[in-house]
């Protein structure tokens, strides 16, 4: 009778305990959810991307497609309206962002997919998007170094300071010219992003790359080059 009535406790702990554990699993999928809605960025996509698409639309600011997925003209049209209401331009419509565009924090599904969380940074996806659009078909080590250029020119006195204004300054990258910036990165592109943001920088310090099969700039070539990787040469002014 006693081995029964201790087994019963026994059976009732375990099952406070997974309890416990379920829980605290709820509870802390529903903080990320929570955290996932809380802002629009690279990467974002669903219901709070098109409330914020719509919003820009609205006032003028927005002239694509409301279809709920992050792209370049969506990253224009924030920036822009960041610039004129005296926001940090950066891209992300964080909480400020949300607040001044009259969009409450949470009503929305964020991430790669409609109903999926996204714990994939904005830097790294962005970086990852302007890598397979600039240098996808390139040898691993090219991949990387072209995110390194990137990141050498946020480093750099002579450029902006963000990845996303570098990537975005006027002119500065054919994918942003031609719209291949929009296209989703694979994942060789996301390695060579993370091992650029880890410190691997095989230009070592370089801030310009260009093909010269196929560039057309003549400043470009007043540049002396220090490296050349697969199709593409680097160099530092």
């Amino acid at each position: 009778m006693k081995n029964g009535k201790k087994y019963k406790i026994m059976i009732l702990v375990c099952f406070i305990c997974l309890s416990r554990t379920a829980l605290g699993w709820y509870q802390q999928t529903q903080q990320q959810a929570v955290m996932a809605l809380s802002y629009v960025s690279w990467g974002t996509r669903g219901q709070l991307v098109r409330d914020v698409q719509q919003a820009l639309k609205d006032r003028g600011y927005y002239t694509g497609t409301v279809d709920g997925i992050y792209g370049t003209g969506t990253y224009n049209a924030i920036v822009a309206f960041q610039r004129d209401n005296g926001l940090t331009a950066d891209g992300i419509a964080g909480a400020a962002t949300l607040a001044a565009l009259g969009i409450s924090v949470g009503t929305g599904t964020s991430g790669l997919g409609e109903d999926e969380f996204s714990d994939i940074d904005e830097d790294l996806y962005l970086l990852a998007s302007a890598i397979h659009g600039e240098a996808r078909g390139e040898p691993y080590e090219g991949q990387v170094a072209v995110g390194a250029v990137i990141l050498n020119r946020v480093d750099s006195a002579d450029f902006p300071n963000s990845i996303a204004d570098v990537i975005y300054q006027e002119g500065a990258f054919d994918a942003v010219r031609d719209g291949q910036i929009t296209l989703t990165p694979n994942d060789t592109a996301f390695r060579a992003a993370q091992d650029a943001l880890n410190g691997w920088d095989p230009t070592n310090g370089a801030l310009y790359y260009w093909n010269p099969a196929t560039a057309t700039s003549r400043w470009i070539w007043s540049v002396p080059i220090t490296t050349r990787i697969g199709r593409h040469v680097f160099g530092v002014k």
